[in-house]
């Protein structure tokens, strides 16, 4: 397909969300702003860049799940490991904007009966927490924390959260996500989330972005079916995940769906079919993921899809989870450039 002919109905496919937006107050910041330029830099010199010939690449931070000292040190991995764009995981962040704090976490194994007064106790802490989200500089705060992560040079293209399943909760949960100068929200791909987050994602004019762990590899599974429900419906597609679940190429996925995919998780693993050890994170470059095929595939037919490192393999002693993420990219950027 021609270039021009990708820009139109990548256009149209748009078109549908922002007519849908067109109630809301702020506005989306759309796919391909500043998606073709062809700026690239090696990691670690000044403000991040990690556009490497007009291929994004970034992480999710879930990959930095071994560090302490909460969002700052997370914001402080992203700039030492090079990044400028980041699926950013919401786990901690209300806690760190100010928001009233669980009185009732357990340590793991602990009895789950709760007694009257635990469930008093959590009823209140609910209650304060609703009410918190519903305080005018409650988004305030999420701006507050986009400028902070912009000026240090890294942008949150996704925001990994919801506040709950209920319509009211998904809807302000787009909100912080826009706030934030995220394209959508990331969920788990299945009926579920396809049929609820999508309608009001629609509504916000973003994306409910669906990630798949094994389900392609499930007998009848139907991902058409899911991303029916809402042409905001779009998909985090896990390639590494893909392969280790099928044994198929997901460079072959991508060719097909790359009109329904908002980014890519990258990561290496070892084949469904491998005879010796099936579905096994690895090293980048020592499993048989085509990462290279897949990141030269996007860049040659310039697809707006962000592609996002998951650190998966066990990190040895020696190392840690910061490096290891500047050595993925620099992988992917050897690639590309």
């Amino acid at each position: 397909m021609k270039d021009k002919e990708i820009f139109t109905e990548r256009l149209s496919r748009r078109g549908f969300l922002g007519a849908a937006a067109a109630a809301t107050a702020a506005s989306v910041i759309p796919f391909s702003t500043s998606y073709g330029s062809t700026q690239s830099s090696a990691p670690g010199k000044g403000i991040p860049n990690s556009k490497f010939s007009g291929v994004q690449v970034g992480a999710i931070t879930y990959s930095f799940r071994d560090l302490t000292g909460g969002l700052e040190a997370v914001l402080k991995a992203c700039v030492d490991a090079g990044l400028s764009s980041v699926e950013l995981m919401g786990t901690g962040v209300e806690d760190y904007l100010g928001a009233p704090k669980n009185p009732l976490q357990r340590p793991p194994g602990a009895p789950r009966q709760l007694s009257d007064a635990e469930r008093k106790t959590l009823d209140q802490y609910n209650r304060d927490l609703k009410e918190w989200r519903k305080v005018n500089g409650t988004l305030d705060k999420y701006a507050q924390l986009r400028k902070k992560f912009n000026d240090a040079g890294v942008k949150i293209h996704i925001y990994k959260w919801v506040a709950g399943n209920t319509e009211e909760e998904l809807d302000y949960s787009f909100k912080v996500a826009k706030t934030l100068g995220a394209i959508g929200i990331s969920a788990e791909l299945n009926d579920e989330n396809a049929r609820l987050m999508g309608p009001v994602a629609a509504r916000n004019g973003m994306y409910a972005i669906l990630h798949n762990h094994y389900q392609f590899g499930e007998p009848g599974f139907d991902v058409d079916g899911l991303l029916a429900y809402s042409p905001a419906n779009m998909l985090n597609f896990d390639i590494g995940h893909y392969l280790g679940s099928t044994g198929l190429n997901p460079a072959d996925f991508i060719r097909k769906y790359y009109n329904r995919i908002a980014s890519i998780h990258v990561k290496d693993k070892t084949s469904a079919t491998n005879a010796t050890q099936k579905n096994t994170n690895q090293v980048f470059g020592q499993g048989e993921t085509p990462i290279a095929e897949v990141l030269r595939l996007i860049q040659k037919e310039k697809w707006p899809i962000y592609c996002d490192i998951e650190l998966e393999y066990p990190v040895v002693p020696w190392s840690t989870s910061v490096k290891e993420v500047r050595t993925c990219m620099e992988y992917c950027r050897q690639i590309l450039i």
